[in-house]
């Protein structure tokens, strides 16, 4: 294990996805996300993914030289093409572009096509809380989940994510994947070859798994799967919002993150930024949100979604973030 700054974790993530083949603009804002992601205590959506990224870098699964653009605009909404490059740039245009809209019609939406992996979904979304707007978001996922009451994978993991800015301190952030767990942390267990816990995927042939590598060539179980179909419905929502709605490909004609060959996925984000002003005014907005938060606090126990998020970061911002060796021997000097 090594520490290293956040700065020099940037620079040698950047260093490394441009050596693959990413633009310079590209490999910056990936590099700028994943160190996030680490210094987040978020493992699996952060440095553990840079080889994965080279990777299809290399094996043309990811243009490196794609340009993310505009390509429909009409009053409050848009559609950026990420021209099947790594999804981050696509992701932050879409974002500015929801927020300008937001902000002159009261609400945005953009939505993300051609794209690939979108990390941590609502770390997108800290740009509109700090404008104080508040921001929704949507992602689907290679097919990793069948529907309710079927057996081969359809959906992905399609993770949703919201923001709420507060007056003073840190933004409410909720972020969470449809699935029991992120599938990522199916794969960081595969590396480490450790079991995974029963419940969270099934293996190739529908039957439970402890073995994380079985669980990736299966499927992953939908959230709450043991007693509803809620999980798999709010997938197919997603699912929806993001290729039907906007034009992006199913997860299920997307080839998975966690191979090497394969197609370039296609997939969508889509953002939806809200301006309080517009609404019941950012004075009742904030008021309301201190209220809330105040109320949930009474208990002890309570933690606000994203503070531990928070708390690591500042940490990870004075002390650096710790890198596994195997990582560390993936990054360029």
């Amino acid at each position: 294990m090594t520490m290293m700054t956040m700065a020099e974790a940037r620079r040698r993530v950047a260093a490394t996805l441009a050596a693959a083949g990413a633009g310079e603009a590209m490999a910056a804002s990936t590099a700028q996300a994943l160190v996030l992601a680490d210094a987040q205590g978020l493992g699996s959506h952060g440095l553990a993914r840079v080889g994965q990224y080279a990777t299809h870098l290399k094996n043309g699964r990811v243009d490196g030289s794609a340009i993310a653009k505009v390509m429909k605009s009409k009053g409050a909404t848009c559609i950026v093409d990420a021209g099947e490059g790594l999804a981050f740039p696509a992701c932050e245009l879409a974002i500015a572009e929801a927020s300008a809209r937001a902000r002159e019609f009261g609400i945005g939406f953009a939505g993300v096509v051609r794209s690939h992996h979108a990390g941590v979904l609502v770390d997108h979304l800290r740009a509109a809380a700090a404008e104080g707007l508040v921001g929704i978001g949507f992602t689907n996922s290679p097919a990793a989940m069948p529907a309710a009451g079927g057996r081969h994978p359809i959906f992905g993991t399609n993770p949703v994510a919201a923001i709420f800015p507060r007056r003073a301190g840190p933004p409410l952030m909720i972020d969470l994947s449809l699935s029991e767990v992120a599938r990522g942390k199916l794969m960081v267990a595969a590396k480490a070859g450790q079991p995974i816990p029963a419940g969270w995927a099934l293996d190739a042939s529908g039957q439970p798994t402890t073995d994380a590598k079985a669980g990736l060539a299966g499927s992953m179980l939908p959230l709450g799967a043991a007693t509803s179909a809620k999980g798999a419905m709010l997938a197919l929502m997603v699912e929806l919002m993001v290729t039907a709605l906007i034009g992006a490909r199913f997860g299920y004609e997307a080839s998975s993150f966690f191979v090497d060959e394969g197609n370039r996925p296609g997939l969508g984000q889509a953002f939806l930024v809200i301006d309080p002003g517009a609404l019941a005014g950012s004075a009742s907005f904030f008021d309301r949100v201190e209220a809330l938060v105040a109320e949930m606090l009474v208990d002890d126990g309570v933690r606000l979604p994203g503070a531990r998020r928070e708390a690591l970061l500042l940490a990870a911002e004075r002390d650096g973030i710790v890198v596994a060796d195997a990582i560390l021997a993936s990054l360029s000097p």
